[in-house]
């Protein structure tokens, strides 16, 4: 199956540090990824280079084919590259009807009608009430996010995400700030995205990253040290080392 994105020998410093080198890899659609490695690692560059909020020094990034690597980070958006972010960059006094129908718009090239009624559009509202009820949000959709806990809104992103119809989907510590009793429903809305979806997610808790990959990407020191399947990647020193330590001491591996 050929490739839906791919990064080509990617390079990033800052000053003299060398924060991405020599960056290769590439995902087929219903790749299942997960992306770790220490604090420093270079993971948020990488994020930030393949999403076109950075400029790399060297290399390139190609989505279904086509270089992106000029692209800014709307374009690549609209060429179905979707990321989310480790805190939420929801707004406090919208809705999650309103935060998906906008998401709608933008993808369908009506962003110029976000101003306007968009609640009364019934293909926008169909979809958005589709989309929100997948998740479980559905009795939530025209309160505040600020009235609605904070693993519904790590949903609501989710959501969002989806409604941009991505290609390949960017997944930045989803879990992270939510409590132990919501992350199920987190989970479950991983397990429910599309199988032709690929995903790449950012994430320390390796019990969730050991459920949803079925391939591991460790990065350390801006470089990759390990790319193969979970059941290895504990069974490999030098990622013992640089990042596994106790854990895959403990013999946790799936």
């Amino acid at each position: 199956m050929s490739a839906v994105f791919e990064v080509d020998h990617l390079k990033k410093a800052f000053g003299g540090l060398t924060v991405t080198n020599d960056v290769t890899l590439s995902m087929a659609p219903g790749d299942r990824v997960a992306l770790i490695g220490p604090n420093g690692a270079g993971k948020t560059t990488f994020v930030n280079l393949v999403t076109g909020n950075l400029r790399p020094d060297s290399g390139e990034v190609r989505l279904g084919g086509e270089a992106v690597t000029r692209i800014d980070a709307i374009g690549r958006v609209r060429r179905g590259l979707v990321r989310s972010f480790q805190v939420t960059r929801l707004f406090q006094d919208m809705t999650p009807a309103e935060h998906v129908g906008l998401a709608i718009l933008q993808r369908s090239g009506r962003s110029g009608r976000m101003f306007g009624n968009f609640l009364a559009m019934r293909d926008v509202m169909a979809e958005t009430g589709n989309l929100l009820g997948t998740l479980g949000l559905a009795d939530l959709m025209h309160r505040k996010v600020s009235e609605i806990a904070y693993g519904q809104q790590r949903l609501l992103e989710i959501a969002v995400a989806m409604a941009l119809k991505p290609k390949v989907l960017l997944l930045d510590e989803p879990a992270a700030g939510v409590p132990q009793s919501d992350t199920g429903r987190i989970e479950q809305a991983l397990a429910d995205l599309p199988a032709d979806l690929a995903v790449l997610m950012i994430e320390h808790d390796m019990d969730l990253i050991f459920r949803f990959a079925k391939r591991v990407v460790v990065l350390a020191a801006g470089m990759i040290i390990f790319d193969g399947s979970p059941a290895d990647v504990t069974k490999d020193a030098r990622v013992r080392e640089a990042y596994l330590g106790s854990y895959a001491n403990a013999g946790h591996a799936a």
